[in-house]
């Protein structure tokens, strides 16, 4: 092979390189509701059980208003938010039960790895929450495939 040819070769390499997109920070797939006419992500980053509260009950009151086939709810929880996703917490049944009617709970395991650095231990959270690296991320990636978001 001549230098022309390596050189060509490694030029179309670099070329299929820059033009496939860079990995996306969440590796969740977006929910399977293929015919949902709304999609909402909640955030939830307050640790403040009046704030939780008021998501939950914003999540409650989509569903009342739209088929739970129509919408698409998620909802992204980091830094204090989190709380609400740890086993302990007052409203873990109200959790689960939206979850059970197709609502998605992500939690951010940065901050979760943020907690363990400073304690030492890692916290537990519940089985049924989806875990995402970076919750702000998956705010966004959420946001650029339609989604709108929602800071109640």
């Amino acid at each position: 092979m001549t230098r022309l040819q390596m050189f060509r070769a490694l030029m179309l390499a670099l070329l299929a390189l820059a033009a496939t997109p860079p990995a996306l920070a969440q590796q969740v797939p977006l929910q399977d509701k293929p015919f949902a006419e709304h999609r909402i992500v909640l955030q939830l980053s307050d640790g403040d059980a009046r704030k939780q509260a008021l998501v939950l009950s914003v999540a409650n009151n989509l569903l009342k208003a739209y088929d739970p086939d129509k919408v698409a709810i998620e909802v992204v929880a980091f830094g204090p938010g989190i709380d609400l996703l740890l086993p302990g917490s007052e409203r873990r049944k109200q959790v689960e039960s939206l979850i059970a009617q197709g609502v998605r709970f992500d939690i951010c395991l940065n901050t979760v790895d943020t907690i363990e650095r400073e304690t030492g231990k890692r916290p537990e959270f519940i089985p049924s929450a989806t875990p995402v690296q970076v919750g702000v991320g998956q705010i966004l990636f959420l946001a650029e495939n339609g989604y709108t978001v929602v800071r109640p």
